[in-house]
């Protein structure tokens, strides 16, 4: 039911593989750095060029990849380590994550989906940007994981949508509060009351995604675009989000974002920014 397409599967793609220099597979081979948190969540940091960009894929073929309490523990304890370290800089999150309830009790249920509110509420509230890499399906509870990431990324053939209501149930992991913070409350209704499933050039006309590419090509987009974060100051990136997010929550937004202003000002890489802008020259921030 809930399916949330694994980015790796991409990488694989021969159509994909085609579309990509064989200077960036040799790159992409050379500097990815994998280590494993669980059998079912993968944390793969890269490295040389493209260090501060992490991905973590959910992967769980044996199950379909249900995204199961083992799973959630996991997919917890590597948020956890990735907010702890400071050389995180950028994260993407590819997974495909159908739901696996039918079997439990209405107590199990509850537990279960206040730990999944809880985990994506932790995503989302990650200091460091995120990104969702979407390939084929991402229904329900894959679609809300996506939701609680900063930005959307998919294939054209992309389905998405919040289908619960035909299961006589409601998004319950952030889905009815973080989809009109996106598409509008109108469009937002429209979605889970029909339970409405959309291709990708529909989201991303609706802005449901930021960027809607040609199928396979969801993850080569996203690593660009983690890449281009990735060059800016760390201490501002960070401070940007805290600002976005906080200041859209409070009627004194602007206040907040001078508190954020402030703490950018005593920084070395504001300093550097400066002097390389003066010198025609790409700036070496190191995130103080």
């Amino acid at each position: 039911m809930v399916a949330f397409a694994a980015a790796s599967k991409s990488l694989k793609n021969p159509k994909f593989q085609s579309s990509i220099s064989p200077l960036f597979r040799f790159q992409s081979a050379r500097t990815l750095l994998v280590q494993s948190v669980s059998e079912s969540v993968k944390l793969q940091k890269l490295a040389d060029s493209d260090s501060g960009i992490w991905e973590v894929n959910l992967e769980r073929p044996s199950s379909k990849n249900a995204i199961g309490r083992d799973m959630l523990r996991g997919l917890r304890h590597t948020l956890e380590s990735v907010n702890r370290d400071q050389t995180a800089k950028v994260l993407m999150i590819s997974s495909s994550v159908p739901k696996e309830r039918k079997t439990m009790s209405p107590s199990e249920v509850r537990d279960f989906v206040n730990s999944l509110r809880s985990t994506f509420s932790y995503l989302e509230a990650l200091c460091i940007p995120t990104i969702a890499v979407i390939e084929g399906a991402a229904l329900g509870g894959g679609l809300e994981l996506a939701l609680s990431c900063d930005l959307r990324i998919c294939g054209e053939n992309a389905l998405l949508g919040l289908p619960e209501t035909g299961l006589a149930i409601i998004p319950g992991a952030g889905g009815t509060q973080r989809l009109p913070r996106l598409v509008g409350k109108s469009t937002a209704k429209e979605l889970i009351f029909t339970g409405r499933i959309v291709g990708g050039k529909d989201a991303l006309s609706m802005g449901l995604v930021n960027h809607c590419v040609l199928a396979g090509e969801a993850h080569l987009k996203a690593l660009e675009t983690a890449r281009l974060i990735n060059q800016k100051g760390p201490v501002a990136i960070r401070m940007a989000k805290r600002a976005i997010d906080g200041g859209m929550e409070v009627d004194s937004g602007l206040v907040l974002e001078e508190e954020c202003y402030e703490q950018i000002m005593h920084t070395k890489d504001r300093l550097e920014g400066l002097a390389a802008f003066a010198e025609k020259r790409k700036p070496n921030y190191i995130g103080r």
